[in-house]
């Protein structure tokens, strides 16, 4: 069996702790932890002033490893929500208690390819003001599908059966994630057009906002060259304290999310 490896980690500098989520699989909670392990045993706790945590292009994957990974960065609280055709019985789930990162102050960089369990951790992070999120709006893919198997292999069916609700109870679907701090990329001319996405309102057949508007895609280029990565790069300005911005850090007094 192929192993995709979906987290990979770096330092930056020799104070801040880079983690990059690619998917969400089987093994990204037991690859973050071991991220965050790797971190704090290369640059000493005095020293690290924070971590970056990339889900750029990240198109999602399983909802119980979203639910992991937010948990890892959350003491208590409610991480995601689904509701179905009847909106009075709710699926929460919860973190549990234990930050793995001690508190540390975290940017999470998103652009319009951050779809679907990506957007569920972002969401999370966001609401709790655990987290500042940075970069553009993300893809909006906040329904949850479920697959029925018709049997006699006659294949199966496939049916949106709920949406995906952040903490403070807005809905993902069609709308996205909007960063606190909006960071565009300088595009290549050749690339210009090409590289942002559509966004979910787009896509044949999508399920409708209830409320409000619907927002299409976002840029997702990401360049190939760390120096000219300006999002990376304003997260490691930012958590150095060499530039400011009000949204950074966030007020946890001003928290959207309930706690528990």
């Amino acid at each position: 069996m192929i192993r995709v490896r979906s987290v990979r980690s770096r330092t930056e500098g020799d104070d801040v702790g880079y983690i990059r989520i690619t998917q969400f699989n089987e093994q990204t909670s037991d690859g973050l932890k071991k991220a965050i392990s790797d971190i704090t045993t290369q640059v000493a706790n005095e020293k690290l002033k924070g971590y970056v945590l990339d889900l750029r292009n990240n198109p999602g994957g399983l909802l119980d490893q979203a639910i992991s990974v937010s948990d890892a960065f959350l003491e208590r609280g409610e991480i995601v929500s689904t509701r179905g055709r009847n909106a009075r019985k709710p699926s929460a789930y919860s973190a549990r208690a234990g930050d793995l990162t001690k508190n540390k102050p975290i940017i999470v960089l998103i652009n319009g390819g951050s779809a679907s369990a990506s957007e569920i951790v972002a969401g999370a992070l966001q609401d709790h003001k655990r987290a500042t999120i940075l970069g553009t709006r993300s893809f909006g893919k906040g329904s949850v599908q479920t697959i029925i198997p018709l049997g006699n292999n006659n294949g199966a069916l496939r049916l949106t059966t709920a949406r995906y609700y952040t903490p403070s109870g807005k809905s993902i679907q069609a709308k996205g994630i909007v960063p606190e701090i909006e960071v565009l990329q300088d595009v290549p001319d050749d690339l210009k057009g090409r590289t942002d996405t559509k966004g979910e309102p787009r896509c044949a057949g999508h399920l409708k906002v209830q409320e409000g508007d619907e927002k299409t895609g976002s840029q997702s280029y990401i360049p190939p060259d760390v120096k000219n990565d300006k999002a990376l790069n304003e997260a490691l300005e930012l958590l150095r304290g060499t530039k400011s911005n009000p949204a950074f850090p966030p007020n946890t007094k001003a928290a959207l999310a309930p706690q528990q």
